[in-house]
């Protein structure tokens, strides 16, 4: 199975600890958008409310990309104040998993 594939498996599930063996353990999160960064175990922390919110929707996803290296998807996101984005997500990757994940998200309301 792909990372690609693990990746929307996980997502589709909600499942939080599968989600957080997907990152490697020196794992650097970055939202171009606000340009915050963070580690894996603070961005694992975040991940348990989204997964917890049901309004916290992956409407669509494609990948574009994928290869050892590099992951790259194109998804269509719904969050808690109704609002939607476009989001390219790029993560580049070692031994197997995310090392580097970064998004770029274009409003679509």
């Amino acid at each position: 199975m792909s990372l690609y594939q693990k990746l929307i498996k996980v997502m589709t599930e909600r499942n939080v600890d599968d989600y957080v063996k997907l990152l490697h353990e020196d794992a650097e999160i970055i939202f171009h958008k606000s340009g915050n960064k963070f580690t894996k175990n603070e961005w694992a922390e975040m991940v348990v409310g989204i997964m917890e919110n049901p309004k916290f929707v992956n409407d669509a996803s494609r990948c574009i990309y994928e290869n050892d290296e590099i992951l790259v998807s194109h998804d269509f996101m719904s969050y808690p104040d109704d609002t939607k984005e476009a989001v390219m997500l790029v993560c580049m990757l070692k031994d197997g998993q995310i090392i580097r994940m970064e998004t770029g998200a274009t409003p679509l309301n």
